[in-house]
């Protein structure tokens, strides 16, 4: 069995103080990557709805203005419709009546 003096008990301890506070480093080091990494997915993410998000406002925005514009056609059409009709019953009135 072998005897270790104090001098290269100290050494080991040294030697190991050092790895340790190399891992440590190096896992802190990784675990600020890993949060760096999952903050830009969520970006990323947020970005990626807020994209969806406008684009729906967007398709949501075209089809009232489409729709908008067909109740304009409409409320012209059904206004030429009832002149015309009014102006028929009126037309036929006088005609029936100077009979």
């Amino acid at each position: 069995m072998r005897y270790y003096s104090d001098l290269e008990v100290e050494l080991l301890i040294d030697d190991l103080t050092v790895i340790a506070l190399e891992a440590i480093e190096q896992a802190a080091g990784e675990a600020a990557r890993a949060a760096f990494l999952q903050n830009l997915e969520r970006e990323a993410e947020a970005m990626r709805e807020a994209a969806r998000q406008q684009a729906e406002v967007f398709r949501l925005r075209n089809e009232a203005e489409i729709l908008r514009r067909a109740g304009i056609k409409n409320n012209v059409l059904i206004g030429v419709l009832c002149f015309i009709g009014g102006l028929a019953v009126g037309v036929t009135a006088t005609i029936l009546i100077t009979r």
